[in-house]
């Protein structure tokens, strides 16, 4: 994950009142394609540009995109395409102005990312999705993650931002000390007289990924807390790409921006799954959405050629540079900072993506369940920083507050009680692909 020591944060409110500062505020066009081909019909995407909400007098706009990669079964996935998006916006008070509902995003997303793994997992179904979801407001760029399906950003300025969070076991070893340190377990697939084979799973369940959507026959170890990264891009604008695994297994990041290179997001997605098929073979469900955010005044251009700048230069700039990063292409290369970071949180501890910490105090009512949104009686909500083994200065009083159901689905998900599901060791047959 970045470094915040590197990449100095700015204030969200503080960005957006130099826009509004300005006589007018510049919003960029928002074009996109998809593209898919398919092997198992798992993969599902949500594209909605427009979406309207009322401020004040006027209307403001925002664009949301989604990629929903489902294993088990589509259900997971059919499900958070169509509950996702509304359970996120009920987790934002209706009165906010601008700047402070783009400053509610993250925590709106961690409650509308609970929620729907909470009533889908009411609905005794066993299938499980990853999300990628992505809300542009203005320039700011707002992605929280479960799963795998990874979000790009290249910037006009050039450059690969990686927005997302690869949730995987294999290569996620903060991931791997979570689950064990909540009671569960880590290994390969045992087939017998020692031999292990495939990736790293959580046991029991034996899913390759420690976070998703659904899944309830696995555990509560697979949490559905996302990883969010919020960045506001300069008004030159970027490209982003959104694709499941089945991309990602087969091109770098770098291979899938070169391969579109000057053409429109359409074609571009379509040049994606292509060169990923090519490369592998249709192994699994291949999706990939492309959304270009370009001055209104600018057709949709080819993005300007990158630089020639040596081997190595791709890489993440929000993620801590190595030891020969003093290198004079990488100065060239991360200075200027043209994207700037406004947010970035990983962990799976609600008390901490839920916290108090925050301007708004209407955002978490005192009668209200900070994540599925249910009134409550007073005196029937449970802190959220209840039973905290290092509370510092919060009191179990302080809010915001859990009703039971919630407050159940947080301890199960730390480990401190076990899981109403049951759970269902799987045979090496019908272990899914994530």
């Amino acid at each position: 994950m970045s470094s915040r020591s590197e990449h100095q944060t700015v204030t969200l409110s503080v960005l957006l009142r130099r826009e509004l500062a300005n006589e007018k505020i510049e919003r960029p066009e928002i074009l996109h394609g998809q593209a898919n081909q398919s092997k198992k019909g798992e993969d599902f995407t949500l594209l909605k540009t427009e979406c309207q909400r009322v401020v004040g007098d006027g209307v403001s706009t925002y664009s949301v995109f989604g990629l929903f990669d489902g294993h088990n079964g589509s259900a997971a996935a059919i499900y958070s395409k169509e509950n996702l998006l509304n359970n996120v916006l009920g987790a934002i008070p209706s009165d906010l102005k601008r700047d402070e509902w783009v400053a509610a995003l993250p925590r709106a997303l961690v409650a509308g990312f609970v929620k729907t793994d909470k009533d889908f997992q009411e609905r005794a179904q066993t299938s499980g999705t990853t999300v990628t979801f992505v809300i542009i407001e203005g320039w700011v760029v707002t992605v929280a993650s479960v799963g795998d399906s990874i979000c790009i950003l290249e910037p006009a300025e050039g450059g690969i931002y990686y927005l997302s969070a690869d949730h995987r076991l294999d290569t996620n070893e903060d991931e791997r000390t979570r689950i064990t340190a909540s009671g569960g377990e880590v290994g390969r697939l045992n087939t017998g007289g020692g031999a292990e084979i495939g990736p790293l799973r959580c046991w029991p369940g034996g899913l390759c990924l420690s976070r998703s959507i659904g899944d309830k026959d696995v555990g509560e170890f697979i949490v559905p807390v996302p990883y969010v990264k919020q960045v506001k891009l300069s008004t030159a604008g970027g490209r982003l790409i959104i694709s499941s695994d089945g991309v990602w297994d087969a091109l770098t990041a770098e291979t899938a921006l070169e391969c579109c290179h000057g053409m429109p997001a359409e074609a571009s997605a379509e040049q994606i799954v292509k060169e990923a098929v090519l490369a592998k073979g249709l192994r699994d469900d291949t999706t990939c959405i492309v959304i270009d955010i370009l001055p209104q005044e600018k057709p949709a251009a080819p993005l300007p050629p990158p630089k020639k700048q040596g081997k190595g230069v791709f890489k993440s700039m929000f993620r801590k540079k190595s030891s020969e990063s003093s290198s004079s292409i990488d100065k060239e290369y991360m200075e200027p900072d043209i994207v700037e970071e406004l947010y970035e949180e990983g962990s799976a501890m609600l008390s901490e993506r839920l916290d108090t910490k925050y301007p708004l105090c209407n955002m978490f009512k005192l009668f209200m369940c900070a994540v599925c949104q249910v009134e409550m009686k007073p005196g029937e909500g449970i802190s959220i920083h209840a039973g905290a083994s290092n509370p510092g200065r919060v009191r179990p009083w302080d809010g915001p507050f859990l009703c039971l159901s919630c407050q159940e689905k947080k301890e199960a998900m730390e480990g401190r009680r076990p899981s109403g599901g049951i759970v269902q060791l799987l045979s090496p047959s019908s272990c899914s692909h994530v």
